[in-house]
């Protein structure tokens, strides 16, 4: 038997009117997994919470069931977005689920090839934007003002208020709040719907948030005009909720660092090989993170953190061209018992 929706289990701490309908898709009761290699990498006992294992492939579902449940439930007919990938699969999905229209705005050949098939295959109107993720999400603000539909990037409330049952989640598997988070940022939505969570839940872990180093915004201060990255789902260079993001880091007496496009390929072939998880690029930023930056105690003389959760947002096969391209060659061989058993054992 499946899990209750999202919705059902933490009704009573979501901002949902009585009325509202539950537009799901049994989201939520993602897997915390023991990583033991790369605890033994770093010291310390790390946990990964698989986002991946969301109907989409990805943590947006948190948020878009609750943002969509809400849309609905005060009389929209159409979602939008603008989005590197992950936001737009996940838009398109709740609003099949819902029988409402949903129009997404990406960055032209700049989403990952999964992410694209999930938006056209549940029916979304998908147009591809000359320029990169702000100015599409420039443009859509500016549309959701003058039409009636409903904005779900990470400016939508409801999908904070969604997304912070991941600390909902954590906390009662572990019977306890883990001593640190460690957590991809990009448009730092996520880090934000964390913070609220743990903060709900009347606790303070560390936060150690993780951007690439090609778009590293909240690292240099400052917005980053171009941001390159492979790490697609974080290549933003203006994060909505900046302030948001920040104020979580000093509060919990965390920080934000960058790690190289290297570096996170390096984490996502180990997660893959050591730990048996598959994940996209960008989700291996927050193992990247650990490895690189190690886990700095809260304060000079402090203790360092004995239990990180390590969140990866999204599954692999949502950018299989990337996996492809940085995975060993397949074996070509003749068909002939000899030839497969060298080409096995040799």
């Amino acid at each position: 038997m499946s899990p209750a929706p999202l919705i059902e289990r933490y009704r009573d701490r979501l901002p949902l009117e009585p009325n509202d309908p539950v537009v799901s898709l049994n989201e939520g009761s993602t897997p915390l997994v023991e990583a033991t290699a790369i605890s033994e990498r770093v010291g310390a006992r790390v946990l990964l919470k698989l986002e991946g294992a969301n109907p989409t492939g990805s943590f947006k579902d948190r948020g878009m069931t609750v943002a969509v449940s809400r849309a609905v439930g005060g009389g929209a007919e159409a979602v939008i977005c603008a989005s590197t990938g992950n936001t737009a699969a996940s838009l398109a999905a709740y609003a099949a689920r819902a029988g409402i229209h949903g129009a997404v705005i990406v960055p032209e050949g700049q989403i990952a090839i999964g992410k694209l098939a999930q938006a056209l295959m549940h029916g979304a109107r998908v147009i591809a934007l000359r320029g990169n993720f702000d100015d599409a999400f420039a443009i859509v603000r500016e549309l959701a003002q003058r039409h009636q539909v409903e904005l779900v990037n990470s400016i939508n409330p409801y999908r904070i208020e969604g997304q912070k049952t991941g600390a909902f989640e954590v906390c009662d598997e572990l019977g306890e709040p883990p001593d640190a988070l460690a957590i991809p940022v990009g448009n730092a939505g996520n880090v934000t719907a964390w913070w609220r969570g743990f903060s709900e839940y009347e606790c303070a872990p560390i936060l150690y948030g993780f951007q690439a180093a090609g778009a590293a915004p909240l690292v240099h201060g400052q917005p980053v005009a171009k941001p390159e990255t492979v790490a697609s789902a974080i290549r933003i260079g203006n994060p909505a909720r900046w302030e948001d993001a920040m104020a979580a880091f000093t509060s919990s007496r965390g920080r934000v660092e960058a790690v190289t496009d290297e570096q996170i390929l390096d984490a996502y072939r180990l997660l893959a090989s050591s730990e048996g998880v598959f994940c996209e690029p960008a989700s291996a930023a927050s193992v990247a993170g650990i490895l690189a930056h190690g886990m700095p105690p809260a304060s000079p003389g402090g203790d360092a953190p004995e239990t990180v959760v390590c969140v990866l947002t999204g599954h692999g096969l949502k950018d299989p061209d990337t996996a492809l391209g940085k995975a060993p060659a397949v074996i070509r061989c003749e068909n002939d018992a000899g030839a497969v058993e060298r080409a096995v054992f040799d």
